[in-house]
């Protein structure tokens, strides 16, 4: 019903102006920005995050909306001209293609929602959203805001659920474009499914984790290795699909900058996220914890500890909290996939060795993010 909906709604919505389109969304930013206050409440309680996290993120979606608005109208209201011969005007012109799908994460349960939303409003095209299945809450209250805003309520449908919901919007004969931020795994699932659908292709934008790392070298600042490294490996919990992952260390320093970095995990608070002081909340869930005392285990059994952070008998006892830790590891070709947490693995380099790390990197064959820290041009080069 919901896709019927929305398909119906397509047309009127495409030929709202890109101007009218833009004004909508910015109304959506006014009220994103007025209503702060309850967002961050809804987000930490909903998702774990902390009070300073959650604050980023409502500011994250007040920044999609405004920009895909300003995009709206620079490249939607007018036709592009285009270069051509002397005496022929060639111009293009963009239009939504009909009712998009968007499926988003629950690590970033309002900035990538509304991103993926506003993006394909101000594109003209209708939207159907499944967000995560265990903040369902915060993207109903977004959806609020965009329809109050002025958004038709046949143009945006919000369908909460686990994956048999998203899986049934992507097979739908009806579903002109995907917009999807989530694992590998399940992004592969998508592009097959539309892979075999008859008629047009349908386009896929997916962002998806990685095996992100940061190549540190004996040049480094330590002290600002140290804070860039415990900021990327731990804030939201280690639950960014751009947190740092696997950490190279030059073996120069090796010694010196771990042992800082134990220093620096002592100093983590880790509670509830209600509390301002807390610098780490929980990992979202149970499940999401079990993997990760998994993978521990799995690394007790051949890496070497660094330092694993202390969680009171309450935390472990009253919610799924899960302690930050690093290790020592040899080689990255260790990790098989993605762990979504806050586990750190250290590897060491000698001099001489990096392009055999960066070819290391590239052989995991996905990431998202890459750290450099030199004070040397030619090596960040």
């Amino acid at each position: 019903e919901a896709m019927a909906r929305a398909a119906a709604a397509f047309r009127g919505w495409e030929e709202t102006s890109a101007v009218e389109r833009a004004a909508i969304l910015d109304r959506a930013a006014d009220m994103l920005q007025h209503r702060l206050p309850e967002l961050v409440a809804l987000i930490v309680r909903e998702g774990g995050r902390t009070q300073g996290d959650a604050v980023s993120e409502v500011r994250e979606a007040i920044d999609f909306c405004r920009y895909y608005a300003a995009q709206a109208r620079e490249k939607f209201a007018e036709p592009i001209l285009l270069p051509g011969p002397t005496g022929e005007r060639n111009t293009l012109s963009l239009h939504g293609r009909g009712v998009f799908v968007c499926i988003s994460p629950w690590n970033f349960p309002l900035a990538i929602f509304v991103g993926q939303v506003a993006a394909a409003l101000a594109a003209g095209n209708t939207v159907v959203a499944k967000p995560a299945e265990q903040t369902p809450l915060i993207a109903a209250l977004a959806v609020r805001f965009l329809h109050a805003a002025g958004v038709p309520a046949d143009a945006l449908a919000l369908l909460p659920g686990g994956g048999r919901i998203g899986a049934a919007l992507v097979a739908d004969p009806r579903c002109a474009g995907v917009a999807f931020t989530g694992s590998t795994e399940v992004a592969r699932m998508i592009a097959q499914t539309l892979a075999t659908k008859p008629g047009p292709i349908v386009p896929l934008i997916a962002e998806t984790g990685g095996q992100n790392a940061m190549i540190v070298d004996s040049s480094a600042l330590s002290e600002q290795v140290v804070r860039d490294v415990v900021a990327s490996a731990f804030n939201s919990a280690g639950q960014r699909c751009s947190a740092l992952r696997v950490l190279f260390l030059q073996e120069d320093i090796a010694d010196k900058v771990s042992m800082m970095l134990c220093g620096a995990m002592q100093t983590l608070r880790i509670g509830n996220p209600t509390d301002i002081r807390t610098d780490v909340g929980p990992v979202i869930d149970d499940d999401a914890r079990y993997m990760l005392e998994r993978h521990s285990r799995k690394l007790d059994s051949f890496a070497a500890p660094i330092y694993t952070c202390v969680l009171d008998d309450e935390l472990t006892e009253n919610g799924s909290f899960f302690a930050p830790r690093a290790y020592e590891i040899d080689d990255i070709s260790r990790l098989e996939h993605e762990v979504f947490g806050p586990i750190l693995h250290v590897v060491r380099w000698r001099s001489g060795e990096l392009d055999a790390v960066c070819d290391a990197i590239a052989a995991t064959g996905f990431g998202l993010t890459l750290g450099i820290h030199s004070r040397i041009d030619e090596t960040v080069g």
